[in-house]
Formats: C-alpha cells, structure tokens, sequence
C-alpha cells in the first residue's frame, strides 16, 4: 500500500536512542510510538510490535542502527536520523534493502561552524591556560605569557568542504586568514585552492581543520605522516568525528612538540578521552558540543520528526543520504 493511502491506519515507529521531547510528542495519534533507549531494550520489543515497524527515529549517534538492528523489523521504510553525520548506521544494508536513510543536515550548519572557529582561536590563544591563570591569583603578581600561537599569521587547510567546512571558511575569510581545502573532488563553487593530496596540503599550511564524515573510508586519515608534514607550528582542530585522526599518533605529536596544538570537540573512543590528553596544557578539549545548543538541537530533532512524516505522507522525505536516494513517490 503507498503510504499516501493510509488516512485511517496506524503507523507503528521505533523510536531508538535517548529520550527527545520533541519526537516524543511530535506525532498525531495517527502514529504508534515503541520507544527503546538501548540496545538491550530493542530484544525486549515482542516479535508482533517488531514486525509492524514501518519507520524508525533514531535519536542520536550513541544509537547504533546497523545490519542487527534493521533486520529486526521485515516492514522497515525509512531510517530517520539525528545528526548530519550517518556513521553509525548501516547505510550499505538500508540500501540493499530498500530502506531510506535521513539525517539533519543544514539547520546545525553554522552552528558546528561556529565552534570550530572558536576552538581554533580558543586553541592558539590558549583561552583556557588563561582562564586558569586568572582564577588562580597569578595574575596579581605576574602577566600571563604571550601566547606562541596567533591566527594572524596562519594558513588554514580544511580537511572537508561540504557544507560545514564552506561555512568555515566564510568566517575565516572574513577573518583575513587563506583557505586552502582537500577532498576527494573539487567541491563545486569553491574557489579556494584543492588538494587532491593531504599530505601535500599539510606541507602548504600550519593549520588543519578537520570536517569530514566518519566511517571506513577516512578512519585515521590525519595519521603521523600528515602530522609530520603539518610541522612543529602545526595546529589540528577537530569537529568531525574522532575517528578520523589516528588519537595516538596525535598524543605523541603532541608530546614531542612535531605539531604545537591541538582542540578537539570529539575523540575516538568517546567519552571516554585518554589521561594523556587531558594533562596537556597544548590542548583544548571539548565534549562533543558542535551543534549543542538548545536552539539547534530542537531543529535537528524537528527534522527526525518531519522526514518521517513526510515520507509518511506519500511524500519524499526531507534530506536523504546519498546512498538512499528517493526520486519520487
């Protein structure tokens, strides 16, 4: 049946992850909610309630939506996720399986931009050291140390230039600091300078920006060769996902002085962060709060709930991935 011919029928959705007022109270009564925070709580779902599944709201990216889990629910249409990075969910199955995949991308846009650009400057300006110098009295008997790092004499290049990364790029244009960027192609429109190469690029610049997706093809991407090319001015900044540096390449970097700095918004084992990281003064750590404001948040969740009702409206769904594409309905 095309979902644009069911006016009086219930449609059941799993919704899977952390509790999101705004999915929870975004359907009409038209909708049959299954929440299930965890893992262990889909096992509890009854083989009748899994096997009307028909579209799943995936609340965040701590909920691991692979092969497993979709294969629980025959009737599954539509994977809708919070987040504009997809990578923990199983895009390749949903694909072979005709399930459609959609994320939030945009509405959280220029707030991840935001919070690179703040870190970068946090970073080389060491706003945290002096946070701490400050409370400590210090201050009173001394000046605080001029700071090694400046963004007045840097070369950014962007690892990534999608959406994010242009929306970086603006701001450190406005800030008069050259933007050079890698990626795999060209990104259309774009006029700073491409470098197919990362390890050419890193030669070219002192600064990396890091805004790609995560997943298997860029696992470890910013390894101790880019590093080594970066060089002892070298500063990372990352607001991807922490897999795409190798961490403990970039801990010894760190240690030895090959690169100056580090900020990080996310790491590879997440909370979890190494010790090591946390007792260096040339770091500026933060706990994955890219897009974590209140007034973005609402719109990303707003987002999981409007694809779903979109699609189940007999329409295309708001922002497919890639890999799911939806021509029409």
């Amino acid at each position: 049946m095309m979902a644009g011919n069911i006016s009086s029928e219930k449609i059941d959705l799993l919704v899977y992850g952390p509790n999101k007022p705004i999915v929870d109270n975004g359907f009409s009564d038209q909708f049959v909610l299954h929440p299930a925070e965890t893992r262990a709580d889909l096992d509890r779902l009854s083989p009748a309630v899994a096997a009307k599944i028909r579209g799943a709201a995936v609340t965040y990216s701590t909920a691991r939506c692979d092969a497993g889990v979709m294969e629980l629910f025959p009737k599954l249409e539509i994977v809708s996720s919070f987040g504009v990075g997809y990578d923990h969910v199983d895009a390749k199955y949903a694909s072979e399986h005709k399930i459609v995949v959609t994320n939030t991308p945009d509405v959280l846009t220029e707030e991840v931009a935001d919070i690179a650009l703040g870190l970068l400057i946090a970073t080389l300006r060491e706003f945290i050291k002096a946070d701490r110098y400050l409370r400590s009295g210090l201050w009173t008997t001394q000046q605080f140390p001029l700071s090694v790092g400046s963004l007045r004499d840097r070369k950014v290049g962007m690892v990534g230039m999608g959406r994010i990364g242009q929306a970086i790029g603006r701001r450190l244009e406005a800030s008069k600091v050259p933007v050079v960027y890698h990626s795999r192609n060209p990104a259309p429109g774009v006029s700073y300078q491409h470098y197919p190469d990362l390890i050419e690029m890193a030669k070219a610049v002192d600064t990396l920006v890091v805004i790609v997706p995560g997943g298997p093809s860029t696992a470890k991407m910013v390894n101790a060769d880019v590093m080594k090319a970066l060089g002892p001015r070298g500063v990372i900044i990352n607001v991807a996902r922490g897999s795409v540096i190798d961490e403990v390449a970039m801990i010894a970097a760190l240690k030895s002085g090959a690169i100056l700095a580090a900020g990080l918004d996310v790491f590879a084992n997440e909370p979890a962060v190494p010790d090591e990281l946390k007792a260096m003064q040339n770091v500026v750590l933060l706990p994955h709060i890219g897009s974590a404001s209140v007034v973005t948040r609402n719109a990303m969740d707003q987002m999981v709930v409007d694809n779903l009702k979109t699609w189940f409206a007999g329409k295309p769904p708001l922002t497919p991935i890639a890999e799911t594409p939806v021509t029409s309905r």
